[in-house]
């Protein structure tokens, strides 16, 4: 056996570090035969935001997904349960000294708003969303998903990541960090936040943890333009042309003394794609361009109700951006506590009936509106929609309250459009809409399925971070193959 001296253990200690260093480059440009084996996406640091293949034959080429913040109630909207209204007012068998996350819980109790029959399907859809419930038969429900948490922020984050805790990326920036987008003008990636704020775990439900920063969501929306966007008012259309002109010029002489340098070709594109925004967002954010009978379609022109017209606005502008070609597009319906007792979303734990009120018509025309837009522009068959909501809600009211507990056992969310069968209804929570019975899904399920009709295998797109092969669905998930067209 050879003794190791110290001269071959600098030597081999420094090849070694040569060899490690090699490797980190290599990845980072996506040049390592792992890369491929693995379905990572193959990035051109030049060019990061261009489009790239699925692994796959997609079934849908973008994403539109509405998230109502606050935890919105399957069984005041779409969860129908006959046997909750014949034993409203009585304890839940077996739950008679339930303790939930506020506390002990009361007795069962139906609905305040009547379930009817909709479309030809027949599906029972709450009178709280009458022009959802029209289109019942667009709409694929999956009545047994299942999640992790019972508190706001961190089912925020596990139905936006796929993880409870804070700093992991975004569904939206997985998917345009693995597909890029079809468009150079606009980000591949919006977030549309409510016109009352953020979400409670705010810029979680878009950032790119620890993906590369491009792939976060931009956010902005129809009444709060995107920040310093437009030049200082004493720099006119010539100069400012001028002057990008002259900062390309500079930045792509020093990309050529730095030929390898991917984070300085990333940086380069980013800020590009920043100028041309200054063009493209103001354009793609002007509704006056709009028709009078589309603003009124969707509420927009609704002067008794101010916050349905500014959450119209951001529907319409959801619309257009899917028009132009932004991949992912998420759209927020409810922000963190900003009117306070939970009035500004879906948190109905003291007087769910009055709130719930207030946000129903808030909810229902825009969104109606937004999918019927869709499907009559040719865009819905290659847009799959998605509804969702943190976690459900409980049967019961809390004791001494008038509104229901958090209940992440049995929720529902639906999708429409492309590569979902509809109408149709998947899996079912039990007898009283408490937990999930009939072909149980979790949250991890959902987003594998997500990604499958985008045409990814959500087992092969990981990102090697820490020493960890992560995924969006981390060692889970299973796609809901009955629901796919």
């Amino acid at each position: 056996m050879t003794k190791l001296n110290r001269r071959k253990l600098l030597l081999n200690g420094a090849g070694g570090l040569g060899g490690i260093a090699l490797a980190s480059m290599l990845h980072d440009q996506g040049l390592l035969a792992a890369d491929k084996l693995t379905g990572r996406p193959q990035i051109d640091p030049a060019q990061p935001f261009a489009a790239r293949p699925p692994h796959a034959e997609p079934r849908a080429k973008n994403v539109l997904m509405i998230f109502c913040s606050g935890a919105c109630s399957q069984l005041d909207t779409f969860d129908y349960k006959p046997e909750l209204i014949k034993r409203h007012g009585q304890p839940m068998p077996g739950g008679e000294k339930l303790v939930t996350f506020q506390g002990g819980q009361g007795n069962l109790t139906k609905s305040p708003w009547e379930f009817k029959p909709r479309g030809e399907s027949g599906k029972m859809v709450s009178e709280l969303v009458p022009m959802l419930g029209e289109l019942a038969d667009e709409m694929c429900f999956i009545h047994s998903l299942t999640g992790k948490t019972s508190t706001h922020g961190p089912g925020e984050n596990f139905m936006s990541t796929g993880f409870t805790l804070d700093g992991f990326p975004s569904m939206g920036a997985w998917v345009t960090w693995a597909l890029g987008t079809e468009t150079q003008d606009l980000p591949a990636y919006v977030a549309i936040p409510d016109p009352r704020g953020t979400p409670q775990s705010s810029v979680n439900n878009w950032g790119p943890g620890f993906l590369p920063a491009a792939f976060q969501g931009t956010d902005f929306n129809a009444s709060q333009p995107l920040r310093n966007l437009q030049r200082p008012a004493h720099v006119d259309g010539t100069t400012d042309v001028r002057t990008r002109e002259f900062l390309q010029q500079l930045n792509r002489r020093h990309l050529q003394q730095y030929p390898g340098d991917s984070e300085l070709s990333a940086r380069i594109a980013s800020y590009e794609l920043a100028a041309r925004m200054q063009l493209s967002v103001p354009e793609v954010s002007d509704l006056t361009t709009e028709s009078a009978a589309t603003v009124k379609m969707y509420g927009a022109d609704d002067s008794e109700n101010p916050l349905k017209a500014a959450y119209a606005k951001n529907c319409i502008l959801a619309r257009r951006l899917v028009e132009r070609g932004v991949r992912f597009v998420q759209i927020f319906n409810g922000a963190y506590q900003t009117g306070g007792e939970g009035v500004s979303n879906w948190d109905g734990h003291k007087h769910l009936q009055a709130q719930y009120s207030k946000h129903g018509p808030v909810l229902d025309q825009p969104t109606a509106a937004l999918l019927r837009d869709l499907k009559q522009r040719g865009l819905l068959k290659d847009t799959l929609v998605v509804w969702c909501t943190e976690f459900g809600r409980m049967p019961t009211f809390q004791a001494g309250a008038s509104g229901r507990d958090h209940n992440p056992k049995g929720f529902t969310a639906w999708l429409a459009g492309a590569g979902v069968k509809a109408p149709f209804t998947y899996g079912a929570t039990d007898e009283f809409g408490y937990q999930a019975v009939e072909d149980v899904a979790t949250v991890y399920d959902f987003h594998a399925t997500i990604l499958h009709i985008l045409g990814l295998d959500h087992e092969r797109l990981t990102y090697y971070h820490n020493g960890i092969e992560r995924r969006l669905t981390d060692v889970h998930g299973h796609v809901l193959k009955p629901i796919l067209s």
